[in-house]
């Protein structure tokens, strides 16, 4: 599973999110941030954060915690 948190500069929640993948034992996922792309900004722009699972294409909007990243990287 490749995961990927969109994220934006100076967003109290997206550090947030960071905690919570911290606390959910989260080992790798890249960052992506959307504030300097158009195309990404259009898409996640009011959303962030969001947790992407790259390769099926899944995504988990905020808020979420530890057991719901936990489940949505078991497929749940």
């Amino acid at each position: 599973m490749a995961l990927i948190l969109y994220q934006r500069d100076r967003c109290h929640l997206c550090d947030l999110a960071l905690e919570v993948l911290a606390v959910a034992r989260i080992p790798e996922f890249d960052t992506v941030f959307v504030d300097d792309d158009e195309a990404l900004e259009a898409r996640y722009g009011l959303r962030v954060p969001v947790l992407c699972d790259d390769d099926s294409g899944a995504e988990l909007d905020w808020p979420f915690d530890a057991e719901r990243v936990r489940g949505f990287c078991a497929g749940a």
